[in-house]
């Protein structure tokens, strides 16, 4: 099975992003599909032997009339340009709308007020309205009508379902009173067609700010679209020259002046700069950057010439990773959202049935029983005495049809997961879908991966002491002399530390390895060991007491002691220990102090693993476990009802990552790990942790309050269309009224996700 991402043009609600998962999983070859409506985006598994996605795409479009584009043929000007195009015909169709709608009200309203003052006579005239009314329902009302037809034709429903049957109805009413004032519809003095007018202005306007809001949910997509570079200067053949983007290869050398973007993803390999990650990393402070340090495309170059060798590319670079994360994370439906969907699914028939009801109700029973003369319909021209039952019950039904449209339930769960999954990427925390947010948001545990979680994955110079005639720095030069081409770990520590301190190293004369204990060189005539208290032992060289208990508190403290002998004399101890990352202790002791049970896993012994636990304030250990152990430790507490975030780095941590409830990976670690992983830490930082869990609340917070905002509405408005308040306080919703209510209730739910951008995370 393929899977591949495809953008939709032309939804208009929730209904119509579930009509094209229902119409896909019917075609051959294809497996399953998701839409989400807020971003306008789908991704559809298939059988590629079968059907492609073109193939795909075109049933939906002959079919519901959606265009449908491959996201490999993505264009980000084209995509765009689509969006100004729609924004821009929802607009002209909105001012066009009340253009003629005005004109029809106050044709409506001549003999009323002060209007028959200036409002000419024939502007009543309801052959006149006919005439004005019309274009506006072949004009912009047309989107509804062709929308439904080409739902019903494969026997799908959608919101233009309910909005043409309500304008339409009204439009209907207000032809036949004028061609047959005597058949008892109200005749030509209610003409209904300012009800059809003022309902199309109103649902094309609520569309048109519709568009507005939700294309502040791509908003994030497009704006890192915009950072990445179009051209950039290589280095082929000793010629430098410029070329697209697209054409660059692995291993081209990069030229990138002060100012300028780094194109794609590599390692510098000529210049020292600062650098500009704010856009990827959220960190403000420019990170200073030498040979062989990595540098990440679409950041700045601020201050040196850089010449780099590109390592990644096209859609592996860090750029394009962060943009598949955020737009596959809005497309990972969480729990909450499915049963939303559910439910916006079938509300569209029962709706109609409800319609049906409440016609049938007011036609035979409530009239007579509740209908006070007099009575009349908010922001509304019709005089209700003036209409037969049948007009009266009608519309009712039209309000009822009208003011239910799901539109804000749609909306609810896709624009919060957008705003919150763009927010975490902002600042360098990459959610992988809604389903992870809901879990995160849930998390009672955190395990972390000692080694390159919480502390830095390299060893370092810790301590030097010297218990002989020479200083600290005269030992550490020795011994990183004999270290010097060493491709031992602690070995290269060493030499890494003496260069930093500009210690000269000194050449040697004898070099001999001694598996398992250390090494043997000779420096200037001089025999020099440098290992473990087994090769002194073999050298007969003694170690006092007073070394003895040095040792010992340097391996209480996690550390490894090495001892440096020159000619058979003890003259230093040099320790070298996996040294924490500068924000570990501070992010244990956030998430212990947020009530989060935090555990340490480790293959390491218990003694360096109780160590380096002792200094982050960490209690609970699993220590000497192996890698593929990690995982079933994660189990054992899942077994026990704890709700388990695991947080790792290497390969070897996949598994657990996978087996946790929440997988964090850290974004310095492998490849494998992050995609492993459903969420992602940019920066090394831990106490993204923190930002990642909190940030999880505050979208599922988020998306409950807009649910409960858009069932409300949809609980109380229809009962109101309906009537139910009418028999005690004599006054009905108008059909005008429930469009007004049902434009402004999608986007009241996208402004109230969009408060997320006001969020401030605990650290940055």
């Amino acid at each position: 099975m393929k899977k591949e991402d495809f953008k939709i043009q032309g939804m208009h609600c929730a209904s119509c992003a579930t009509n094209i998962e229902n119409l896909s999983k019917t075609l051959p070859g294809v497996k399953s599909v998701i839409v989400d409506y807020a971003t306008q985006k789908g991704v559809v598994s298939f059988d590629e032997n079968i059907t492609t996605v073109a193939a795909i795409g075109k049933s939906i479009t002959d079919a519901l009339g959606y265009k449908i584009t491959s996201v490999v043929e993505r264009n980000l000007e084209e995509e765009n340009r689509s969006y100004q195009k729609e924004i821009k015909q929802q607009k002209n169709y909105t001012i066009f709308s009340w253009l003629v709608a005005i004109p029809i009200m106050l044709g409506t309203f001549q003999e009323y007020w002060i209007l028959s003052s200036f409002v000419p006579v024939f502007l009543a005239n309801s052959y006149v309205l006919w005439l004005l009314t019309t274009p506006l329902m072949l004009g912009p009302g047309r989107q509804f009508f062709i929308g439904t037809y080409r739902g019903l034709k494969h026997g799908f429903t959608d919101m233009n379902l309910l909005v043409s049957t309500g304008t339409g109805a009204a439009y209907l009413l207000g032809v036949v009173n004028t061609l047959f004032p005597n058949l008892g519809f109200g005749g030509s003095e209610v003409a209904f067609f300012e009800t059809a007018a003022l309902l199309i202005a109103f649902l094309v306007l609520g569309r048109y700010l519709e568009v507005l809001t939700r294309g502040k949910a791509s908003e994030a997509i497009r704006k890192l679209m915009g950072l990445k570079v179009k051209i950039a200067r290589v280095i082929r053949n000793e010629v430098e020259q410029e070329i697209s983007i697209e054409e660059i290869i692995v291993g081209d050398l990069i030229v990138v002046k002060p100012g300028e973007k780094f194109p794609v993803d590599g390692v510098i390999r000529f210049g020292y700069s600062a650098v500009d990650e704010s856009m990827i990393t959220g960190e403000s402070i420019p990170v200073e950057k030498k040979e062989n340090d990595t540098i990440i495309g679409a950041t700045i170059n601020l201050t040196g010439l850089i010449k780099f060798e590109a390592t990644k590319i096209g859609k592996d670079t860090m750029l394009s990773q962060i943009i598949k994360f955020i737009e596959d994370a809005q497309l990972a439906k969480p729990k909450i959202q499915k049963l939303a969907d559910k439910v916006s699914g079938n509300f569209i028939l029962i709706i109609h049935i409800l319609a049906l009801f409440v016609f049938l109700f007011w036609f035979f029973v409530g009239y007579d029983i509740f209908f006070t003369p007099g009575s009349q319909f908010l922001l509304s021209s019709i005089s209700l005495s003036s209409v037969p039952i049948s007009v009266f019950a009608v519309l009712l039904s039209i309000t009822v049809l009208i003011i239910s449209c799901p539109c804000a339930v749609g909306l609810a769960t896709p624009s919060a997961i957008a705003a919150g999954t763009a927010k975490g990427a902002e600042y360098g925390i990459l959610i992988k879908g809604g389903d992870a947010l809901e879990r995160a948001s849930k998390v009672n545990t955190v395990v972390l991966d000692k080694t390159g979680t919480l502390t830095k994955g390299k060893p370092a110079v810790t301590d030097i002491l010297n218990v002989g005639s020479l200083d600290s720095n005269q030992i550490l030069q020795i011994a990183a002399s004999a270290e010097k081409g060493s491709e031992h770990p602690l070995g290269e520590a060493m030499v890494k530390n003496a260069l930093e301190k500009n210690l000269v190293l000194s050449p040697i004369d004898h070099f001999q390895a001694i598996p398992g204990h250390g090494i043997e060189v000779i420096i200037d005539g001089k025999k020099i060991y440098l290992g473990n208290r087994q090769l002194m032992s073999i050298q007969k060289i003694t170690i006092s007491d007073f070394v003895e208990e040095k040792m010992q508190k340097l391996e209480e403290d996690g550390k490894t002691a090495m001892i440096l002998a020159v000619d058979g004399t003890i003259e230093g101890l040099i320790a070298v220990a996996d040294t924490l990352k500068e924000n570990s202790a501070a992010a244990v002791s956030a998430l212990q102090k947020m009530d989060f049970e935090v555990l340490m896993i480790t293959g390491d012994n218990w003694r360096t693993a109780e160590a380096i636990a002792k200094q982050i304030g960490i209690q609970n250990v699993l220590a000497g476990v192996l890698p593929e152990n990690k995982a079933l430790e994660v189990k054992k507490l899942q077994e026990q009802g704890k709700v388990v975030a695991m947080v790792g780095d290497g390969i070897n941590d996949a598994p657990a990552l996978t087996q946790a409830d929440v997988g964090i990976a850290i974004g310095s670690g492998s490849d494998i790990a992050k995609e492993a992983g459903q969420i992602v830490l940019v920066k090394e930082d831990l106490r993204d942790i923190i930002n990642a869990f909190e940030l999880s609340k505050k979208t599922m917070r988020k998306i409950k309050e807009n649910l409960f905002w858009a069932f409300i509405y949809n609980a109380l408005g229809v009962p109101l269309a309906a009537g139910v308040l009418y028999p005690w306080f004599k006054f009905l919703v108008s059909p005008e009224l429930a469009a007004l209510f049902m434009a402004f209730s999608s986007v009241s739910v996208t402004l109230n996700t969009l408060l997320l951008k006001r969020y401030k995370f605990k650290y940055i």
